[in-house]
């Protein structure tokens, strides 16, 4: 009976956009850790052969092994290639047969010529429990991908790109001179670059020579700021995100400062934790513009203050990124 069930949730045609959509696949309700991804993705795949099996009378699956995910941008216009791709979300037949962590190797009960797709997968704003395919990058798909039983198709490191309709509303990248964050009134200390170019602090690539620099101390001990710029965002509830590099012995407070007919408010999104190694965050924003429809514009905004007592501490920002995506 149980193995009819699942055999039931595999075959339920399953809803991919629900980041933006109050519907929820069922087996999204389940990932609420690292370990529970991992065991429902298996139990799926193990019992998605024995459905494959009792329909087809196939006993032997081929293996897929994926080392990696990468994104390939055009620079300067699509910013920086930084990416953290964490699991594949796996389709055969337009059938989603699993999610799985990177590295990744699963079994799949098919043979010959088969279609499938692999889409890139993030956790969005940072947490394991919600892992999601990313909605601007571009799915892997193989029309005619030839399955062997019995075999390991090893794919090692694959690569997409952004969709075409991608909007990049606003990139900082801190490699010209003029950054386009501004401090308000209450904030004593500054943003700038990292100095000298190349230095070992930065987030170093071939197009990246500086990052951004907060420096607090007991005597400048408060950070605020926000995008130079007010932007407009879609209203329709399309998926709008803000991507981020971050290295940080600090709490740095993101949020969006909302223009509203009346006034502005100031709306929390998420505090970026200590980090001894550069990371990578992909930050939710449909949620605020949803709260506020008749808004006239949005700015990012960064907060940080140094607690009595603390000696001092350092912040570094690069690759920042608000991205929409155009409806066709």
């Amino acid at each position: 009976m149980f193995k009819n069930i699942l055999c039931i949730l595999y075959n339920k045609e399953q809803n991919t956009s629900f980041l933006f959509k109050k519907e929820r696949p069922l087996i999204k309700i389940f990932t609420q850790n690292k370990f529970t991804i991992f065991l429902i993705s298996w139990i799926v795949t193990i019992f998605t052969v024995s459905c494959r099996k009792m329909e087809g009378g196939q006993t032997v699956p081929a293996y897929i092994k994926i080392d990696s995910v990468f994104i390939n941008t055009f620079y300067p216009s699509q910013g920086s290639s930084s990416s953290k791709i964490t699991d594949v979300w796996v389709y055969v037949d337009d059938m989603q047969m699993g999610v799985f962590e990177l590295p990744a190797k699963f079994p799949l009960l098919f043979a010959g010529k088969h279609k499938l797709e692999i889409r890139p997968g993030i956790k969005l704003n940072g947490i394991s429990s919600t892992r999601v395919p990313y909605p601007f990058y571009k799915p892997i798909i193989f029309e005619d991908f030839e399955f062997f039983p019995d075999s390991v198709m090893d794919m090692g490191a694959l690569n997409t790109e952004y969709y075409q309709n991608t909007k990049f509303v606003w990139i900082e990248d801190f490699e010209s001179s003029v950054i386009s964050i501004i401090e308000t009134e209450t904030s004593d200390t500054t943003i700038e670059r990292t100095m000298p170019a190349d230095n070992p602090e930065a987030f170093l690539t071939e197009h990246s020579r500086y990052s951004g620099k907060i420096v607090l101390t007991p005597e400048k001990p408060v950070f605020m700021a926000y995008s130079f710029n007010e932007y407009e965002l879609p209203k329709d509830n399309s998926p709008v995100m803000l991507e981020m590099n971050f290295k940080t012995d600090h709490v740095l407070l993101i949020g969006v400062l909302v223009n509203n007919p009346a006034d502005y408010s100031w709306d929390e999104l998420l505090y970026l934790k200590e980090t001894d190694e550069w990371n990578k965050i992909y930050i939710n924003i449909g949620p605020v513009i949803s709260r506020n429809p008749h808004a006239l514009g949005f700015k990012i905004y960064f907060t940080s203050i140094l607690d009595e007592g603390e000696s001092g501490a350092e912040i570094l920002l690069d690759n920042i990124k608000l991205i929409c995506r155009i409806k066709k």
